[in-house]
């Protein structure tokens, strides 16, 4: 596996991948991004991480790019020379950027599957982060993820709503599937027994800080709330290009005492006992051409944990939480988000029509049903590639 990230830090999803396939008899090695202090070889729950020394510079568009660029041509290199000495079945490349499908040039040559996993639609994803640019700049995003696409001999995605997205970009159905973020119930699982009764009401955020994924909304809207609430608290979990702004707006707020702002990196694993103290989650993101295409993991997250949340309401979200699973928002509206916030901190029953209703999703969507559909994805393009050499 090829990721442009932390590992196990970095993507939750590339981990339950990872892990799933190493249950099922596969060695797996994950090529990575090296954080400062990080061995450059390491053994995680059965998964063999080999790390690159190098860090995301996202200090403007072309040093991010070039910033790809290295990285790519690394892990070129790595599995040019790994293909001689100890060749893989498989090659699993995760975006962002589509184009560092093409670091697996030389499995691809020798007749190995390559899987290109897209998390995020880069037209989309560029078009929201840098509206405006010119359109040189869209064709070219949009184009290489046609070229990625067409070397790859399967893309899987997160959400069938991005599936059908591909498919009328001109990937063909068969070779395109979905894999959905849900959390791996193993981990995540409501509490035992009923919470004990306490005084406020603590709403939670996990995820990467940005503007579009509107954690200012959420501060807002605590700050309209904090004297109709006095019991109100926001925890935010997480690092990102917001953070800095976020700080700011919270002190200049005199929110210090009820927004609480933490940046070290939490795995999976350690997740759920930061949930459980929750009264429930908050997914206050903007509406965009990209996030109104986002399922987001932390909402599957919580769902799981049985855990109500207020979440924006955008077309993949609505079309998979609709219905009584999720308390919406207007994107973009803080007032409303306040609205929903109060309906949840004073109305214990909704609090608990939401939980049950999430019950409804995780019944139909789980890991343990996920899981072993993509393993038998990437077993059936290992077994094809086989009898194809053969």
């Amino acid at each position: 596996m090829v990721v442009y990230a932390r590992y196990p830090l970095g993507e939750t999803r590339v981990q339950r991948e990872a892990e799933a396939l190493v249950e099922a008899g596969f060695e797996v090695d994950v090529l990575c991004l090296r954080g400062e202090g990080e061995p450059a070889r390491e053994r995680y729950r059965g998964v063999e991480i080999r790390r690159v020394p190098m860090t995301h510079d996202k200090r403007s568009l072309p040093r991010q790019m070039l910033s790809y660029l290295r990285f790519g041509l690394k892990v070129a290199g790595f599995l040019g020379k790994a293909q001689e000495l100890r060749p893989y079945d498989a090659v699993q490349v995760h975006n962002l950027p589509d184009f560092l499908v093409f670091s697996a040039i030389v499995p691809k040559t020798r007749g190995v599957p390559v899987l290109l996993d897209l998390h995020d639609l880069m037209p989309e994803f560029f078009a929201a982060r840098f509206p405006g640019e010119g359109s040189l700049l869209a064709q070219a995003i949009a184009a290489q993820e046609r070229l990625a696409c067409r070397f790859a001999d399967h893309v899987i995605t997160v959400s069938e709503h991005w599936r059908q997205t591909l498919i009328d970009r001109g990937v063909p159905p068969e070779r395109c599937s979905v894999v959905m973020n849900v959390a791996d119930e193993r981990i995540f699982a409501p509490p035992p027994g009923e919470r004990a009764p306490h005084e406020g009401f603590e709403l939670i955020y996990h995820g990467t800080l940005t503007h579009r994924y509107g954690l200012d909304l959420a501060i807002e809207a605590v700050g309209m709330l904090r004297d109709e609430l006095p019991g109100l608290r926001l925890t935010v979990i997480g690092r990102g290009d917001a953070l800095e702004d976020l700080t700011a707006q919270r002190d200049r707020l005199g929110l210090r005492d009820l927004v609480d702002l933490r940046t070290e990196l939490v795995l999976a694993e350690d997740l759920p006992p930061l949930l459980a103290r929750a009264d429930a989650g908050v997914v206050p993101y903007r509406d965009d051409v990209f996030t109104d295409g986002l399922l987001p993991t932390k909402l599957m997250e919580y769902a799981v944990m049985g855990l109500p949340c207020i979440a924006a309401r955008t077309t993949a979200i609505e079309s998979v939480f609709g219905g009584s699973m999720v308390e919406f928002f207007t994107p973009g509206d803080a007032a409303d988000l306040a609205r929903a916030i109060r309906l949840l901190a004073t109305d214990p029953a909704r609090c608990a029509e939401l939980a049950e209703g999430t019950r409804t999703f995780t019944a139909r969507h789980r890991w343990s049903e996920v899981g072993p559909r993509y393993v038998a994805l990437v077993e059936g393009l290992v077994a094809s590639s086989r009898a194809g050499r053969r």
